[in-house]
This record gives C-alpha cells, sequence and structure tokens, in this order.
C-alpha cells in the first residue's frame, strides 16, 4: 500500500512498503515533492532496482574502511589513497551519509580543491570519494552514483623527458660506483622497484637476461615486497657492455640476495638513492629534475630509435599488452608517420607519372583516352 496524506502539521507523509512488507515513510512540505519521491520508489519497485534506503544510512568515514583493504592494490596505492582520505576526503565528507550525498555538493567540492594541487592530483582525489561511492552501488547499498557525472579538471598531458645515449653515458659518469645502476635502468627499462628486488636467481649472464619475478617498494618506512606491477613475470635482455658489470654484481652472493645494493649491501630505497646520489648526479650533468623512473622512458626512446618494434618494447617493458605501449609512447613513433608520409607521397608521385603517360595516347578514331 502507498498513499500520500496530509498531516495535521501540514506536512505531507508519502509512505509505503517493500517487499519484505516493512513500511517507509517520509515527509515534505509539498504535496508534489511527495508525490515525486513516491512515484521514483514505485518505479524501482517495478523495475527491480529498489534498495532499501536504510542500506544508504551509513557514515562515509565506516565504508572507507572496507573500502580500502582492496587486496588488488599495491602497497603503494593503498598508501596513497589512505593518505587523500585522511587528508581531504574525511575531513569533508567523513559525517557524511551515503544518502546525503549529491551531484551538486560534489561539484562544489572538487571546484573548491586548492587549486595549488595539479589537475591530476585533484582527479586522483575526486575518485576516491567516487571509488567508495561505487563500491557501495555494488554492494546494495545504492542503486546508482549519484556524482557519477561531476565535471573535474582536465589534465594536462604528460610531455616525457627521454635522455639522448650521450646523457645517459655523462649521468653513468657521475654517479660513479653506481653508474651500472643508471645503465640498467637506462638500457632495460626497468622500474626501479624491479632493479632492486633483482636476486642473483634472476640473473642469467650467458644468455643475457634478467627475469623480472618482484618488486620492492618502501611505504611508511617499510620495505613492502609485490609482484611486479602487471602481476607478470618478464625476461628482459641486456645489452653485452652490461655483462661484466652484472656478473661483478653477483659474484661472491647467494642465490637470493640482490644482484644491485647500497654501497653497504641494504636493499636500494629510491628515496635514500636519490639523495645520497642520484639527484647530485643529475646536477653534475645538468639534468636537474630528472627521476629515475624517466630512465625507463629513456629506454624505450633509445629503443625505438635503433629500429625495435611495438611488441619488443611492449614485452621489454612489461605492459599487459602493446596498445599500452602505443598509448604511453605514441610520441615516440612519430617518426613512423613521417616515414608513412613520404612513402605515400612517392606512391602518388609514381603514380601521377603513369597517368601522364596513359592521357595522350590517342586511339584509332584520333580521340585521347585514358587507359587505364
Amino acid at each position: 500500500m502507498a498513499n500520500v496524506a496530509k498531516r495535521p502539521n501540514g506536512r505531507w507523509r508519502a509512505r509505503y512498503r517493500d517487499p519484505l512488507g516493512k513500511e517507509h515513510a517520509r515527509h515534505f512540505r509539498r504535496k508534489t515533492d511527495a508525490e515525486k519521491w513516491l512515484n521514483d520508489v514505485t518505479a524501482d519497485l517495478v523495475r527491480g532496482d529498489y534498495i532499501d534506503p536504510d542500506k544508504s544510512k551509513i557514515t562515509i568515514t565506516k565504508l572507507s574502511g572496507p573500502w580500502l583493504n582492496n587486496p588488488e592494490w599495491s602497497a603503494t596505492t593503498k598508501a596513497r589513497n589512505k593518505s587523500i582520505l585522511k587528508n581531504y576526503v574525511l575531513p569533508h565528507w567523513g559525517e557524511y551519509m551515503l544518502s546525503q550525498i549529491t551531484h551538486d555538493d560534489a561539484q562544489e567540492w572538487v571546484n573548491l580543491l586548492p587549486t595549488k594541487l595539479a589537475p591530476r592530483t585533484r582527479r586522483k582525489i575526486f575518485n576516491v570519494l567516487t571509488g567508495i561511492v561505487e563500491a557501495a552501488v555494488t554492494s546494495g547499498r545504492l542503486n546508482r552514483n549519484p556524482i557519477a557525472k561531476v565535471k573535474l579538471p582536465k589534465a594536462e598531458p604528460v610531455r616525457r623527458r627521454y635522455l639522448t645515449a650521450l646523457e645517459v653515458e655523462a649521468l653513468a659518469e657521475a654517479s660513479d660506483e653506481y653508474g651500472d645502476i643508471v645503465l640498467t635502468l637506462a638500457y632495460c627499462g626497468l622500474r626501479f622497484g624491479e632493479l632492486a628486488a633483482l636476486q642473483v636467481r634472476n640473473v642469467n649472464v650467458d644468455r643475457r637476461r634478467l627475469q623480472i619475478e618482484k618488486s620492492v617498494t618502501e611505504v611508511d618506512g617499510q620495505l613492502v615486497w609485490s609482484a611486479p606491477k602487471t602481476n607478470k613475470h618478464r625476461s628482459v635482455p641486456f645489452p653485452e657492455f652490461l655483462a661484466d658489470e652484472i656478473q661483478e654484481r653477483c659474484e661472491g652472493k647467494k642465490l637470493d640476495d640482490p644482484v644491485f645494493t647500497t654501497s653497504r649491501g641494504n636493499v636500494l630505497r629510491i628515496r635514500n638513492a636519490r639523495r645520497d646520489w642520484f639527484d647530485l648526479a643529475t646536477q653534475a650533468t645538468n639534468l636537474n629534475g630528472l627521476t629515475p623512473h624517466e630512465l625507463r622512458h629513456t629506454a624505450a626512446s633509445l629503443a625505438v630509435a635503433q629500429g625495435a618494434s611495438v611488441l619488443a618494447v611492449q614485452r621489454m617493458l612489461g605492459h599487459d599488452k602493446p596498445s599500452t605501449t602505443l598509448d604511453v609512447y605514441s610520441d615516440l613513433f612519430d617518426e613512423d608517420l613521417d616515414d608513412l608520409a613520404d612513402r605515400l607521397t612517392g606512391l602518388r608521385t609514381k603514380a601521377r607519372a603513369d597517368y601522364l603517360r596513359t592521357v595522350d595516347e590517342p586511339n584509332s578514331t584520333g580521340l585521347h583516352v585514358i587507359a587505364l
């Protein structure tokens, strides 16, 4: 039974019973609002989209805990989302009940996020909030995400930095005892965490292969070991000039020992490496602002410049599919487009010459015809 009735206090009460026989009611100032609410609920019941409104009477703070325990996230991703929750999402939305979140409120919040934050950062902040709401939809607390269509600041295209082989050589020299790390990153395309997790058992000097099976990252001061980013093991070739360097790194070590370490034999940590030698080397070579990850981009650039195919670059870098490589490094294949344009120019030049040779050939009646 569903109806709208006027109460003694002048407000309008809309009520209905759900499929389990439980009665629900809301009060409105205007009859039209009460009727609209009741019609929407009735439509949901007919479509089978009905959800008990009591399920959405839970705060974002309470929902955020289970949402953070996503088993598919890396430790780094979890730490980043936890930080965003603490610093941006929960201070504003923490005490909001799920049912209270509206598109307009979320849009205003996004618009008021500090402009000093990069557009990509603001998008990541919003994605944490909408991720929690979307999880509530999946778990049956809402039948739709009310903030799915919030407009976000446009993220500027990422401009990747690629070093030349000469710049890599200078950086390696300036890195002294860690020069082989620079060369391995720049010519093999490993992520820093993959290089730090590389064990002696993962090296085949005869075949010149590195077997990438693990990654290690520092999270809140602790080392966290995990599978590579795409959860896929891969075999990466290394150039012959690195064979002696890598062999020397492996000598006297056990199979489970890391290949590349600090001068004291400790596991490499990217923050310490940048502080102790990497940033100093970039300053000495006028490569200020360069990050270790940009050596991975450099590896892709150097490989493409030497004629490597998209598939080869994909396998070296460990992308999940070739299309990902093309999306990330589409600018590296601009020369292919230039070459294509030159080939098309040659094709048209030949076709034009053939056409002009045929257009002036007269037939037996003395008329000119085009002989194709």
